[in-house]
C-alpha cells in the first residue's frame, strides 16, 4: 500500500473444507503466508517439495522488493543517483508497471515514491520516532514525491528516477504480487483449485472439490478485536483490504494512520475505516485497495463506480476509535454485491 504496508487483513474463513484439502503456512515479508489446495491426497514427499518451492518463490520476491534488506534490488535502486537507468528483474519491473498504472488511474492517490513521507511519520523500515513531523520537513520531502518522477523502459527492463532523493516503497503492491507468483507456481504444478494468502492479500482459484466457492472473510475494522464483517464467495478472483485500524499511533488525541496520502504528505483523516477490492490478480487488488483507502469514502467510491471496480467500503460515523463497532455503515459497488455470501 501507499505506506509501509501493515494492511487491514482479511480473515481467512474456510468453513466446510473438503477432507482432501492440503494446507501449508509459514512466515514471509514480515508477515505470514498460507496455501490451501483442494486436491487428492498428496504424498508427503510431494508436499515437502511444494512447500520448498512456495518458500523459495516468496523469498525471491522479498529479496527483490524489501525495504528492510539493504541488498535487495529495490534498496539498491533507492541508493542510486537520479538519471541513471537501473536494470531490474522481470518481477520488479512488473510491480513497478502495476504501480504506475494504478497511480495514473487514481491521480496519484497511489504512489510508490511516498517512502520518505512514510518514514517521516514514523512508519516503515526507515521510520523516525512516532511523532508528527514539522511542516517544514514535509514541505521539503514532498518535492521528491510523485509517480511521474519515475521512468520505466519496459523494452530495456530498466527503471529510472529524477533525483537521488526519490525513494520508493513497494509494500502496497509487493505482497499482492507475491500471492500472484505463488498462484502461478501452483498452476504450473497442475493444481486447479487453491487459495493463496500473504499478509491478508489473497487469491482464490477454482473451487473446493465439491464445486463450492472459496469462502473468505472481510475483517471488521475494530481496534483490538478480530471478527468477520462479511463473508465473500470467490472463484478465480483476488481480494485485498486496506484500513487504518491496525497500524497507527495516537498524537494529541488524533489517530495517525500508516496510510499516507502522497498528494498532501499527510496521513488519511477521513471516515473510511477499510475498503476491500476484488480483482482478477492480487497485485492490482492490493494497489487499488490502498488507492481507494487514500481517496476516502466519497472520492474512492466514485472512482470505483466509474471504473466498474468490485469494492466494499466500511465507514465510521463520527465515533471515537475505540467505539468503531457501534456505528459503522457499509456501501459497495454493484460489482461486489453478488459475491457476498448470504448472512447466517
Amino acid at each position: 500500500m501507499v505506506a509501509a504496508l501493515v494492511a487491514a487483513t482479511a480473515h481467512r474463513y474456510c468453513a466446510q473444507l473438503p477432507r482432501t484439502v492440503a494446507s501449508f503456512d509459514g512466515a514471509t515479508m514480515g508477515t505470514t503466508w498460507s496455501v490451501k489446495i483442494a486436491t487428492d491426497d498428496m504424498a508427503p514427499d510431494t508436499e515437502r517439495a511444494l512447500v520448498r518451492e512456495i518458500t523459495a518463490t516468496l523469498d525471491r520476491v522479498d529479496g527483490l522488493m524489501s525495504t528492510w534488506k539493504s541488498d535487495s534490488e529495490l534498496s539498491r535502486f533507492n541508493r542510486l543517483e537520479g538519471g541513471v537507468p537501473f536494470l531490474v528483474s522481470p518481477e520488479t519491473l512488473a510491480v513497478f508497471e502495476v504501480a504506475q498504472e494504478v497511480s495514473g488511474l487514481t491521480g496519484g492517490a497511489f504512489d510508490v515514491t511516498v517512502g520518505p513521507l512514510v518514514a517521516a511519520w514514523g512508519f516503515g523500515a526507515a521510520a523516525a520516532a512516532q511523532t508528527p513531523p514539522p511542516a517544514s520537513e514535509l514541505d521539503a520531502l514532498r518535492r521528491y514525491v510523485g509517480f511521474r518522477k519515475l521512468t520505466i523502459d519496459a523494452r530495456a527492463g530498466t527503471i529510472e528516477k529524477t533525483s537521488a532523493e526519490v525513494v520508493c516503497d513497494l509494500s502496497a503492491v509487493a505482497k499482492g504480487f507475491a500471492v500472484d507468483e505463488v498462484a502461478r507456481l501452483l498452476a504450473a504444478r497442475g493444481h486447479e483449485n487453491f487459495l493463496v494468502e500473504v499478509g491478508g492479500e489473497l487469491r482464490a482459484i477454482g473451487s473446493h472439490l465439491d464445486g463450492s466457492p472459496w469462502r473468505v472473510g472481510i475483517e471488521a475494522p475494530i481496534v483490538g478485536r478480530r471478527s468477520i464483517q462479511r463473508v465473500v464467495e470467490l472463484r478465480d478472483l483476488a481480494m485485498a483490504t486496506s484500513g487504518d485500524y491496525r497500524n497507527f499511533y495516537e498524537s494529541n488525541g488524533r489517530r495517525i494512520s500508516h496510510t499516507i496520502d502522497p498528494r498532501t504528505g499527510r496521513p488519511i483523516a477521513h471516515a473510511l475505516a477499510s475498503v476491500t477490492v476484488l480483482y482478477p490478480d492480487a497485485a492490482h487488488a492490493d494497489a487499488l485497495a490502498t488507492a481507494l483507502n487514500v481517496l476516502g469514502p466519497d472520492e474512492g467510491y466514485a472512482l470505483a463506480m466509474g471504473h466498474g471496480l468490485a469494492a466494499y467500503f466500511i465507514v465510521r460515523q463520527n465515533v471515537p476509535a475505540g467505539e468503531d463497532e457501534k456505528r459503522l455503515s457499509v456501501r459497495m459497488t454493484k460489482e461486489f454485491e453478488p459475491l457476498l455470501a448470504p448472512k447466517p
